[in-house]
């Protein structure tokens, strides 16, 4: 795809009108295999009123002349990386996890940016103060997201056997209101979730970033029909998105009155969330080694086929490439 000179959209315009066209199928958003070049306009995938998938809507300020962005909102990370991979959308912000399963699968997926790290916790009533305290306890948690692996991970490194908890698999957006209604006694998420609960009463148990997973969450997808096709889109973007990443690290209020604005949530909720996450664009040695701990725990759980490696997923020659950071 190569942008040409364009009138601007509002984004709210561009983003409900495509919002739209996803909810009746997401069949008609411009993508990889049809780009929207009369109109220089780059298609990017993200989740709905989530923090840590926000920079998909700083790009307008930060984009080339002559382009513009349009903002695709999915309900699930695979959503993202299937229209991805189907070339509904040109990129997308989503959960590693998905691409990881992308790449396992054969799929067209590459990670070209990490996006963010961070976003996930695990907490519980104020009578658990312990890893040890879940023993007997029934607690929440998403089935094949990274925060299973946190999870498992971390009762691993506490010495307590997950046979020992009564699991129940939940949705991200109902784990506040089972652990309020005495559903369940603890759970681990994805933020909003565990900012919800904790202003609600609950508390942090354990933190979820102290196993070889760390931190490591959120990335930046395109194909590799799209980096063969036309790098400079791909750079273009890539620079974007570092800039779009270094502005909601210098400024958290503004991201944060941003999240509010776009997504009408409570300010309070989402200033607790951002300081659970730390917007990150950098494909170093550490993330690429968190990224084959995730792959690896995946597999290990048959979540994966294979244990695609860091080579497989990550193609760091954008971020090297760019100067935006620097």
């Amino acid at each position: 795809m190569t942008a040409r000179p364009t009138a601007r959209l509002r984004p709210t315009t561009a983003l409900l009108a495509v919002a739209a066209l996803a909810g009746l199928g997401g069949c008609a958003a411009a993508g990889a295999d049809e780009p929207d070049g009369a109109t220089g306009t780059v298609t990017v995938g993200t989740l709905k009123g989530q923090p840590h998938l926000f920079a998909p809507f700083l790009y307008e300020d930060f984009l080339p002349d002559g382009m513009e962005v349009e903002v695709v909102q999915f309900d699930t990370s695979p959503d993202i990386k299937n229209a991805v991979v189907s070339g509904n959308v040109d990129f997308g912000v989503t959960g590693v996890p998905s691409a990881l399963s992308g790449v396992a699968a054969g799929q067209d997926v590459v990670v070209v940016a990490a996006a963010a790290d961070g976003g996930s916790n695990i907490v519980g009533t104020t009578d658990i103060t312990s890893v040890a305290d879940l023993v007997g306890r029934t607690v929440g948690y998403p089935q094949g997201a990274s925060q299973e692996i946190l999870l498992r991970l971390t009762l691993e490194e506490h010495g307590v056997d997950i046979e020992e908890l009564d699991l129940v698999n939940l949705p991200f957006s109902d784990m506040a209101n089972a652990l309020a209604s005495g559903q369940i006694d603890a759970f681990a998420s994805a933020e909003l979730g565990p900012s919800i609960a904790m202003l609600d009463g609950a508390h942090q148990i354990v933190s979820p970033y102290d196993t070889p997973v760390g931190k490591v969450n959120i990335g930046l997808v395109t194909t590799q029909r799209l980096i063969d096709s036309d790098p400079e889109l791909v750079q273009a973007v890539v620079d974007t998105h570092i800039e779009a990443t270094e502005a909601m690290l210098a400024d958290p209020e503004a991201w944060s009155s941003g999240v509010v604005e776009q997504f009408g949530l409570d300010a309070a909720v989402v200033d607790t969330a951002i300081g659970n996450i730390w917007p990150r664009w950098s494909l170093d040695a550490e993330y690429r080694a968190q990224v084959e701990a995730l792959a690896e725990q995946m597999h290990g759980l048959g979540y994966l086929d294979a244990s695609p490696t860091a080579d497989e997923v990550i193609d760091p020659t954008f971020v090297e490439s760019s100067t935006a950071g620097s």
